[in-house]
C-alpha cells in the first residue's frame, strides 16, 4: 500500500470568502498546475456552505500518494446527516452541479461518516511534477 503524504491541512470556517482563499493556498502549496484540485476544493467547500451552513468549521486536507500518482482532497464538517448527492441538474438550473463536476474530474469520490462528522473526499490523477520526497 502506498502511504499518502499530507501536503496541506487547513482549519477554516465555511464562508464564501474562504473558497478563493483555500484555492490560493492549494495553488501555493502544490506549486504545480492544479486547476482540477482547486475545482474540487471549491465545490466541496461550497457544498458545506450551501447544505450545512455558512460559518461551519471545516477541515481541508490535501494529500498525495508517495508515488505521486494520486492527489486526495478531503473536507470534514461536523454534520454527519447532510450528505452530498450526485444529481443531474436541469439545463436551466442555477445550482446542483457541484458533485457532478467533482465526479467528472475525480477518479473517484466518497463519504466517510463518523458519529459527529463526515468527510467528503475525492481522488484525482497527480497534479504535476514536484521534487521527490
Amino acid at each position: 500500500m502506498v502511504t499518502p503524504a499530507l501536503l496541506l491541512h487547513l482549519e477554516l470556517l465555511a464562508l464564501p470568502k474562504a473558497v478563493p482563499e483555500a484555492r490560493r493556498a492549494v495553488r501555493e502549496h502544490l506549486g504545480a498546475p492544479c486547476a482540477d484540485v482547486q475545482l474540487c476544493v471549491s465545490e466541496l467547500l461550497t457544498n458545506v456552505i450551501t447544505h450545512v451552513g455558512e460559518g461551519t468549521p471545516v477541515t481541508l486536507r490535501v494529500s498525495e500518494t508517495r508515488d505521486r500518482r494520486t492527489t486526495r482532497v478531503e473536507v470534514t464538517d461536523p454534520d454527519p446527516r447532510a450528505l452530498p448527492v450526485h444529481l443531474k441538474a436541469a439545463a436551466d438550473a442555477e445550482s446542483g452541479r457541484g458533485m457532478a463536476l467533482l465526479a467528472a474530474v475525480a477518479l473517484r469520490w466518497g463519504i466517510r461518516q463518523g458519529a459527529d462528522s463526515k468527510t467528503v473526499w475525492c481522488e484525482l490523477s497527480s497534479v504535476g511534477d514536484r521534487p521527490e520526497w
